[in-house]
């Protein structure tokens, strides 16, 4: 038996059907993102170590990100998120941009996990961004960007839910419970991981981060607090502004969002799939208002989010709203080759109806008709075309609808226009 090498671990081949999910993906991202007015953009694959050692987070430098020395001995990280990358670049050029920024990008980011179902050691991340914006209504178009994406991949309210937060008045009921600001970031940790341990591990957990009995039954009591958000004037406008985006029903407060990242200032948001056997985290982000001046930049206002396409590929594929035909090949038209003799005369027709705007997909060899149908079929292909000598001696071709299996002849200078017909007429069938 041969020894082929595999892949390395976490990480997947995008065969056809795979790849058309991952551009299908990206392509429904692009359409939303335009839709309000976002660039795109991208930033290196490859960023010093020290860019994310300063506000990530421990966990994500030391236990998930993939470092290595260059040859010059320094720290090199291959990208765990885009947020950090994000503000360097505006703090290089932060006075010859034009503010607010509306910035998004889908591309592949790597992180040191435990490979299962949905998550993966290289994945591939939608960012979106609005900078220069200080206002609760900001955030709200955050929420309003992701509940369109959801939408438009057919995933209803019942199914997604984004749920919000906000450091600002988590912050202030920590205060009232006497938990000093410098051992505020440990609570939110605790608080994150709520839903990731048992009761007794995360009880434990609590008083290993200096909280005595007192304090971890007033944090119980806060997290089960879900009118709370009422007391938060950023989030009454929140929700008003969500109102105003018409995406209410998809969006709710829920003060257990806390999110882990250090460098969370505001609002911080999470989209859960609710109706699948496993609450799944779609996406989350936050407002980020420091972040910037922690690069070398000046303090300038920004909020964010990150979709990873593991995850609601996941979920879309549980509820059944993926695509079908996803090994079908993108021309649905092919031509078939007669003979040698017309062969040439086949490529030729072939060049004629791309010319005409058709994606055609030429037989490669001379064939029994009835081999290059039945390939027909497994492609996908609608529409079969047949050159023969009648046909070329006539100026025609032969159309083959390889849905009715019909087949009919038409002037070779109609055929683009029939094909199109043809084509039309399966797409509404």
């Amino acid at each position: 038996m041969k020894n082929i090498i595999g892949s390395v671990k976490g990480t997947r081949d995008f065969y056809p059907a795979e790849k058309f999910l991952n551009t299908w993906l990206y392509q429904n991202i692009r359409e939303v993102s335009e839709s309000f007015g976002y660039q795109e953009f991208d930033g290196p694959f490859l960023e010093p170590i020290d860019l994310y050692a300063a506000k990530s987070g421990e966990e994500l430098v030391k236990e998930q990100s993939f470092v290595f020395p260059d040859k010059s001995g320094n720290l090199i990280a291959l990208r765990p998120e885009l947020t950090p990358s994000l503000v360097r670049m505006i703090a290089q050029q932060q006075q010859q941009l034009y503010y607010p920024l509306r910035w998004w990008s889908f591309g592949p980011f790597w992180r040191y996990e435990s490979p299962q179902k949905g998550r993966g050691r290289e994945f591939f991340q939608w960012n979106a961004d609005l900078i220069g914006v200080d206002s609760p209504e900001a955030d709200a178009e955050m929420a309003a960007l992701m509940a369109t994406l959801f939408k438009k991949v057919g995933l209803s309210s019942d199914q997604v839910k984004v749920f919000i937060n906000n450091r600002r008045l988590a912050e202030e009921e920590l205060s009232k419970l006497e938990i000093i600001k410098a051992n505020q970031t440990a609570v939110f940790r605790l608080i994150d991981r709520k839903d990731k341990l048992n009761e007794e591990d995360w009880q434990a957990y609590a008083f290993e981060v200096g909280l005595d009995s007192k304090q971890f039954d007033g944090i119980k009591k806060m997290l089960a607090s879900d009118e709370l958000w009422k007391e938060s004037q950023e989030l009454i406008q929140f929700f008003s502004a969500v109102d105003a985006l018409g995406v209410s029903d998809y969006v709710e407060y829920s003060p257990r969002i806390i999110r882990g990242l250090d460098y969370y200032t505001g609002t911080v948001f999470e989209a859960l799939a609710t109706s699948t056997d496993v609450r799944r985290s779609v996406s989350g982000g936050g407002r980020y208002d420091n972040l910037l001046a922690d690069v070398g930049g000046d303090p300038l206002p920004g909020v964010g989010f990150a979709m990873g396409d593991m995850v609601i590929s996941v979920v879309l594929e549980e509820l059944g709203l993926l695509p079908k035909n996803r090994d079908s090949s993108p021309a649905k038209v092919m031509i078939t080759v007669f003979d040698e003799e017309s062969q040439m005369a086949s490529y030729q027709l072939g060049a004629e109806l791309r010319q005409a705007g058709l994606n055609v997909y030429s037989y490669p060899t001379p064939d029994k008709l009835g081999k290059q149908f039945r390939h027909a079929d497994r492609i996908g292909a609608f529409v079969a075309v047949i050159l023969g000598p009648e046909e070329i001696a006539n100026n025609q071709v032969s159309l083959k609808d390889l849905k009715s299996r019909e087949q009919k002849s038409v002037n070779r200078s109609e055929a683009a226009a029939v094909i199109l017909d043809l084509l039309d007429n399966d797409n509404s069938a």
